[in-house]
């Protein structure tokens, strides 16, 4: 994990940071004024190894583009011809939606045009609403916002904004890849939902109990709990709860800290059920619950590790290479996928201008170690294959690779091809008058 001396919400862009983060120098683009890009997230407090984890691969990603010459431009009125590096720059919103918002001013003024997080729903909605708000009020400065993981499917239904672009799965779509494994686990009968409490984990937990009444009504809810997001230090008494409750598994969309403390209380308390999960696939999860996860943890995602493919087994390795310290190993596909499709509308939109950009990602298309992504232009949700793993000890049949060191890694178990992936949306989109 990167730690770095400075609190300052903005830190170096790409291009200049390395050395201070020690790491290799990106290979030298052209003296062309630099595109900034804004990640705005927490990376400090209960979830800052989540936003480091992120920082890592837009960093990383962007040193590829970087690598390659940058992003070509023709001359305009704004930007001189050339070559220009995409620079990323640090906004620290500590966890909390007040000082994303805050951060957001901040990236504006220091001239970003391209936004992104991802590491909450709730901060993601109240960004939009600011960007909607600040683009209609200063047309000169409008942003793009890019969505990494912010999963909430009302940003992409009711919520849908014409300055947003969603890269991950929303929530529907991840609950529905899981079911595609849960309704076919014949023996299970009984489940547990715990999840935390803001707008995702309730979507969470509705999507679950929707999905499971129509798939498996033989199934019966033993137990339903949302917690305080992040703020949780003991998980021993909800674990003793899920136990008590005679549970076989368990649902749920934690992730970071309060996935980690959930899966290592249940350790405790001897649970032998199931976890359907949205991350449990790295962040300190699969070590935490060891052997005791060998065949009962699931997870769904864009991408994992082990899809074995060519293309995929030299990406992951080059990753590897690239952040060789265990505790850094959490790659994600989609942020590459993002950062190309940033890199690509830019090119063909000629400019920086952010209409001309967004008009453009609305169109794009991009494929990247094996793994296709289009986006929709109705609702601006990316599309793209999911797939569902279950944990298993590495060196085990389609184990390859383990994650963070842990010897444990996810098997594939489900590919679900973007078509079968992809659901309907209720959005109206707007569109700003060319």
């Amino acid at each position: 994990m990167f730690i770095l001396p400075r609190k300052a919400l903005k830190l170096l862009a790409v291009a200049l940071c390395a050395p201070a983060l020690g790491m290799a120098q990106p290979a030298p683009v052209s003296a062309s004024a630099p595109i900034k890009v804004a990640m705005i997230e927490g990376l400090s407090g209960p979830f800052g190894n989540t936003g480091e984890a992120v920082f890592r691969n837009l960093y990383w990603a962007m040193e590829r583009v970087n690598a390659r010459g940058g992003v070509k431009l023709a001359a305009t009125a704004t930007v001189p011809a050339g070559n220009h590096p995409l620079a990323l720059e640090r906004y620290d919103s500590k966890g909390q939606t007040e000082e994303a918002l805050s951060a957001l001013k901040s990236a504006i003024d220091d001239g970003a045009r391209f936004i992104m997080q991802g590491n909450s729903s709730a901060t993601a909605a109240a960004l939009i609403d600011a960007i909607n708000k600040h683009n209609e009020r200063e047309p000169a400065k409008r942003v793009v916002f890019l969505n990494y993981a912010a999963v909430d499917p009302i940003l992409t239904n009711e919520k849908c904004s014409f300055w947003h672009f969603r890269f991950d799965a929303h929530a529907d779509m991840r609950m529905t890849a899981l079911m595609t494994v849960l309704k076919e686990d014949k023996s299970l009968k009984s489940v547990y939902i715990l999840g935390q409490d803001y707008s995702f984990g309730h979507a969470v937990a509705r999507e679950a109990k929707r999905q499971l009444g129509l798939l498996r009504p033989d199934i019966q809810l033993v137990g339903e709990e949302l917690h305080p997001m992040g703020r949780v230090k003991d998980f021993l008494p909800y674990a003793t709860k899920i136990k008590a409750s005679g549970a076989q598994a368990v649902i749920t969309g934690n992730f970071g800290n309060d996935l980690t403390l959930l899966v290592k209380a249940a350790k405790e308390v001897g649970f032998e059920g199931k976890f359907y999960t949205f991350y449990g696939n790295a962040l300190g999860a699969p070590a935490a619950i060891g052997d005791a996860g060998i065949g009962k943890v699931v997870a769904v995602a864009d991408w994992l590790p082990n899809v074995q493919t060519a293309s995929s087994d030299a990406f992951y390795q080059s990753f590897r290479q690239r952040f060789p310290k265990p505790a850094d190993d959490y790659v994600h596909m989609r942020m590459q996928l993002m950062v190309e499709s940033l890199a690509q509308a830019i090119e063909k939109a000629g400019t920086t201008d952010s209409l001309a950009v967004a008009t453009q990602l609305e169109k794009a298309n991009v494929t990247f170690a094996s793994q296709n992504g289009v986006m929709r232009a109705s609702d601006h949700q990316f599309q793209q294959p999911l797939v569902v793993g279950v944990m298993d000890r590495q060196g085990a049949p389609g184990v390859k690779f383990d994650v963070e060191g842990s010897g444990y890694g996810f098997r594939v178990i489900k590919t679900i091809a973007a078509a079968s992936a992809e659901l309907p949306t209720t959005c109206k989109m707007q569109r700003p008058v060319q």
